[in-house]
């Protein structure tokens, strides 16, 4: 074997890893929605039978007709989590194309609104216009549900989440908030948060999860690797704010042209 074929398979076995690496984390983060997950299929099941009850002891059809709406709603919302776990927990796949951000966010606030009413935090939303980015949905969706999953965690007596999305035309970048008003990270720790390995965690949380120090170094990479920047800032005792810069579909759509 050549020397260039051994440099080959080193980076096919280092890519390989990488992909586990990716599922490993996300496979993480959906765990730690598991509880609520859960809980929410709870209420949705104990809502379809109790409509179903109603329904089957009707005497009229307007209240069957309403019995049956509630059922289907409640359907629809299971279908949506389910759709939503499935689609983030299948591995990695090349479909990189033009995609609407503000229904990708969406979708991840499906999954998340549960465990984060759970623990007291409160979401404000921030949705200008449709911008749309060039991506790979499932791994941008990963990020959104980590940095989401580590502002809840930093904020344990609850708190305020502020999720924006909107297009900076003078940049040519579609920009994704996360906005906590947890403790804030320290500037001595601040500089490294993107480092493997170096985690702001002490512990696990109530849920068992821990800070393994490999979720926002994977965050970053993943933004790289789509030509897009991350940037953290954070004030002691207010909070953290992530910035995820993704490059537009409009511009790409421009220089194709």
């Amino acid at each position: 074997m050549t020397r260039t074929d051994e440099l080959t398979d080193a980076r096919e076995e280092v890519e390989a890893l990488k992909q586990q690496l990716l599922q490993t984390q996300r496979l993480c983060s959906l765990g730690a929605l598991a509880s609520s997950v859960a809980h929410e299929f709870n209420n949705i099941l104990t809502t379809i039978i109790n409509y179903a009850k109603l329904g089957a002891a009707g005497k009229d059809d307007a209240s069957r007709t309403k019995a049956f709406e509630k059922i289907l709603a409640a359907g629809e919302r299971a279908a949506k989590i389910t759709g939503g776990m499935l689609g983030m927990a299948r591995p990695k796949s090349d479909d990189v194309k033009a995609t609407d951000i503000v229904q990708l966010v969406s979708e991840v606030l499906v999954l998340v609104e549960k465990d984060l009413a759970k623990h007291r935090v409160k979401v404000d939303t921030r949705m200008t216009g449709r911008p749309q980015a060039v991506v790979q949905a499932t791994q941008i969706q990963q990020i959104v549900l980590n940095l989401v999953i580590n502002a809840r965690q930093a904020m344990p007596s609850g708190g305020h989440l502020r999720i924006e999305v909107r297009e900076n035309t003078a940049a040519k970048m579609v920009e994704i908030v996360v906005a906590d008003t947890g403790g804030g990270i320290p500037a001595d720790q601040l500089r490294h948060i993107f480092d493997p390995f170096f985690t702001t965690k002490s512990g696990p949380d109530e849920t068992g999860k821990g800070g393994t120090g490999l979720g926002l170094a994977i965050c970053r990479d993943i933004i790289e690797s789509h030509q897009g920047r991350i940037r953290v800032e954070s004030i002691v005792g207010r909070g953290t704010t992530f910035t995820v810069k993704l490059p537009s579909a409009a511009t790409a759509a421009q220089c194709v042209a």
